[in-house]
């Protein structure tokens, strides 16, 4: 029976991985489940699958927790501390499915155990890709992609030599303004943002995804995980969402994966890895499908993808200034105080400031050192907003 947990059981990613380990749950001793606010599934999803512990990352919602668990024999813990201990207690395979840099240090305490960390939290390898490989590294542990994407590359290049490989290129839907005017972009709402052609994902995912920034971080988490130079990762818009990610080798060469848009793939398939296993996703139907098509992206219209290839060309924690400045950024057209379109302004004007700041983004890589480029991002994000909100409103 395989020890496992799930970090960030309440997402759709841990709802997904949830709903593949439920289908069989003889083969699964669940170690931890984490969550946030919803205590509701939290606690239902601990109660079936009996869970040694629940977690919320919310302290505030301790007792609340603890009562919708009250006789189950499941303990329970909130917080940060006790979610990097939920996180770093002994599991054969662990989900890191937190949203955001919130995800970075569970992430990390689970690495450190030495085994298997599935990762769907692309965030971990945008700020601080190299200290999580050198941590795998030195741990003996398995990094296991979880991103659609990232997962085609991974099977894609099974059995070949990374050396053979000429360039990957991710595929992107172009979320839910691909065809919008561009006039039109700066007026775009967090509802239309929020709504996916392809994808059932979480509210912010999708709007990054929509923006653009999602495939932008996935460029760089390729970089991280696969070790080739940003030269040799591109991205194409495919709005049938079923090509997931192309390998092209040397000899000229493509090898693409297939498959509906259905994460529980990418989960299922670390999941069984290394072996295969029958999966509840829907099969490709190529002649259902028709045509398949492809577009190269429009800069003016997903400015993140230059930003992105900035960020690879710096270095340094460039990444998690990036990340950082894109999540401030989200929450404030989440909020209503900047637009659509602001939000690449805000995380290319935070990157120029911390790129004059000494030391920051060239300062070594650890957690320390990651963890301060991220609160300065932050600070530097809201400054931002709140000046462009004051630009606007005349005060």
């Amino acid at each position: 029976m395989r020890r496992i947990s799930i970090l960030g059981a309440t997402g759709s990613i841990g709802q997904s991985t949830i709903d593949l380990i439920a289908r069989d749950p003889g083969a699964y001793a669940v170690v931890a489940l984490t969550g946030g606010a919803n205590i509701t599934q939290l606690a239902a999803d601990a109660r079936r699958l009996g869970a040694q512990v629940a977690v919320t990352a919310r302290d505030d919602l301790l007792e609340d927790l603890r009562a919708a668990l009250a006789g189950s024999g499941v303990a329970v813990a909130a917080g940060r501390a006790a979610l990097l201990e939920a996180a770093a207690r002994p599991a054969d395979w662990v989900m890191s499915c937190i949203v955001g840099a919130a995800g970075l240090e569970p992430g990390l305490a689970a690495l450190q155990q030495g085994n298997v960390l599935a990762l769907a939290n692309k965030e971990t390898l945008v700020c601080a890709g190299p200290l999580i490989m050198a941590e795998a590294r030195a741990r003996g542990a398995t990094i296991l992609p979880v991103d659609s994407e990232h997962s085609a590359i991974f099977q894609a290049l099974l059995g070949e030599d990374i050396s053979s490989v000429e360039s990957v290129t991710l595929t992107a839907s172009g979320g839910a303004f691909r065809d919008w005017p561009l006039a039109d972009l700066a007026r775009a709402t967090p509802e239309q943002a929020a709504t996916h052609p392809n994808w059932d994902m979480g509210q912010r995912i999708t709007i990054d995804s929509a923006s653009m920034f999602n495939k932008a971080l996935e460029m760089i988490e390729a970089r991280e995980l696969f070790g080739l130079p940003p030269d040799r990762i591109d991205a194409v818009i495919h709005p049938e969402s079923l090509v997931h990610a192309l390998v092209t080798h040397v000899d000229g060469g493509t090898i693409a994966h297939l498959g509906a848009p259905d994460m529980r793939h990418a989960i299922g398939y670390a999941l069984n890895w290394p072996d295969r296993a029958p999966l509840p996703v829907p099969r490709l139907d190529l002649a259902a499908a028709g045509a398949l098509t492809f577009r190269a992206p429009d800069l003016a219209r997903f400015p993140a993808l230059r930003i992105a290839r900035a960020v690879m060309a710096r270095g340094g924690l460039a990444g998690a200034v990036m990340n950082a400045a894109k999540e401030t950024a989200l929450d404030a057209f989440l909020a209503r105080r900047i637009g659509f379109t602001a939000m690449a302004d805000t995380v290319s004007r935070v990157l120029d400031v911390a790129e004059a700041e000494s030391g920051l983004i060239d300062a070594p890589f650890s957690l320390d050192n990651v963890l301060r480029a991220d609160r300065f991002a932050r600070k530097t994000a809201r400054d931002d907003v709140a000046s462009a909100s004051r630009d606007n409103t005349g005060r």
